[in-house]
């Protein structure tokens, strides 16, 4: 163990201990990535890695580190990558951020925030392309694995306006849920002609789920990155992403306490807000889920892509989502330790990785199915 010593290891997880934390370490020691596995307590970090399947067989080293941008630029001087799991985004990131700029890495986190994705490349994109160095947050299956969906439909030119539906089954982890409420009291935004075009804060709607009779309750989903990402990219001018989880009685708990932040907690100062949503989506969500079981913990991401005279539309079955997110994170790191990204500064995985070569990630571990095609209403192969 060290103390915010040096890094020996080219990758930092910082925030380990967290469920998808681990799932990233896992991932990392199936592709043979030496890591440092960093967290606030090291007693902690070795009881969550001491569970994970395989550990004794992964190179790894554990440290504690104080969450300032000095004591984490110390740690991550000499690592390559750091894949940040310390949410929600908007509170704890940019010290994260801070730290590998100065340190010289490349960045990714797992976030689920419009707004810290925004930020992120307003505050931080051009530094780090100064650099050569990646700033890739939001790798995650909520988000790239429709991202992927939208780039297959993308393949056929003319086609401008994307809709896309991100849908799972099974409960967000604790993390998640804290991230889910802080950023109900933020504003969200769908890309139209190329602007971003503000949602109601209580938007809803009534979704065709592909592969089966029953509709859906979608939300908007603080806006998803998919509008962020493809705002500089040419080929799209109008996009719009909802999404969440199949249990309905879930989402309706969402619509109302949606409902609440609007009446109530918007109108508190933000030290108060931040607590009353931190209290209200632990009231839900305390502990840590079970280990998700394939047969259960299912996704689908639908893609809808359209121009003047054209049409696509892309589904990729998935299974695990939590795993598909600790793969995209592990393949990041072991992608940038042999090559640079395609893109450099503020990028989305797609972006900088191919959405090629990530499919090929997530299907080389049984964890999507091949996507299904339809161009102008004809199946063909993706």
């Amino acid at each position: 163990m060290s103390s915010s010593a040096p890094a020996k290891k080219p990758v930092v997880i910082y925030g380990v201990t967290g469920y998808t934390g681990r799932l990233v370490a896992e991932y990392l020691r199936e592709y043979r990535v030496p890591f440092i596995a960093a967290g606030r307590d090291a007693k902690r970090i070795k009881e969550v890695l001491d569970k994970v399947p395989g550990i004794e067989t992964a190179d790894y080293e554990i440290a504690e580190v104080e969450h300032t941008v000095e004591a984490l630029t110390k740690l991550f001087s000499g690592a390559k990558v750091v894949c940040n799991m310390v949410g929600p985004f908007m509170k704890f990131g940019p010290e994260a951020v801070e730290a590998s700029l100065a340190a010289g890495c490349h960045y990714t986190d797992t976030n689920g925030e419009q707004n810290w994705m925004m930020h992120a490349e307003e505050t931080w994109g051009a530094k780090f392309a100064a650099k050569n160095l990646l700033l890739s947050p939001g790798v995650a299956q909520m988000y790239t694995t429709g991202e992927i969906a939208a780039n297959i439909c993308l393949e056929q030119p003319g086609l401008d306006t994307l809709d896309i539906l991100v849908l799972w089954k099974g409960f967000p982890t604790y993390a998640s849920t804290q991230t889910i409420f802080s950023i109900l009291t933020a504003n969200f935004y769908y890309l139209e002609q190329n602007k971003y075009v503000q949602w109601s804060p209580t938007a809803k709607a009534e979704v065709i789920v592909p592969g089966q009779h029953e509709t859906a309750m979608a939300l908007p989903w603080g806006g998803t990155a998919h509008p962020v990402w493809f705002k500089n990219d040419p080929r799209v001018a109008n996009c719009k992403a909802q999404g969440g989880v199949f249990a309905r009685p879930v989402m309706e708990g969402v619509v109302q306490i949606t409902g609440v932040v609007e009446d109530q907690i918007k109108k508190m100062p933000k030290a108060e807000q931040e607590k009353a949503l931190s209290d209200m989506a632990a009231s839900l969500q305390a502990g840590m889920p079970p280990r998700e079981n394939p047969r259960e913990n299912t996704s689908v991401d639908s893609v809808h892509a359209s121009g003047p005279l054209g049409r696509a539309h892309c589904v990729i079955h998935g299974t695990c989502n939590y795993k598909q997110t600790g793969l995209l994170q592990a393949y990041l790191a072991y992608y940038l330790l042999q090559a640079p990204p395609k893109r450099v500064g503020f990028a989305s995985g797609c972006q900088a990785f191919g959405h090629r070569e990530l499919l090929g990630q997530l299907q080389a571990f049984g964890l999507v199915s091949a996507p299904q095609l339809t161009r102008n209403g004809v199946t063909v192969a993706a």
